[in-house]
């Protein structure tokens, strides 16, 4: 898909949706701690695309390391995943509402 919107900025939404949910699967922490920890992973590969860190590793040629690390920074990435970060809050904060009603 080649557009402006949906694969850049609503996939780096998601992508850390998908992250925290990956991650809540295997380990047991609190899920306001493992939501923090997913930004900073996401920020950490942003951070790493500033500084070229790829490239600097000699690892370009890999297209795994391309795919998950990228290649491209952009501060609008920061923003997708500031917002990802807030709906996975949001949903778990309203599904913790949800269950304690049930209690």
């Amino acid at each position: 898909m080649n557009d402006n919107f949906v694969r850049p900025f609503l996939g780096d939404v998601i992508v850390v949706g998908w992250l925290y949910l990956f991650l809540k699967s295997f380990i047991a922490i609190n899920r306001t701690k493992l939501a923090h920890f997913v930004l900073l992973i996401a920020y950490a590969v942003e951070a790493s695309q500033y500084f070229s860190l790829v490239s600097i590793l000699g690892l370009q040629h890999i297209d795994a390391v391309r795919i998950i690390f990228g290649a491209t920074f952009d501060w609008l990435d920061l923003l997708a995943y500031t917002i990802g970060w807030g709906c996975v809050l949001l949903i778990e904060r309203s599904m913790s509402l949800v269950t304690s009603r049930e209690a």
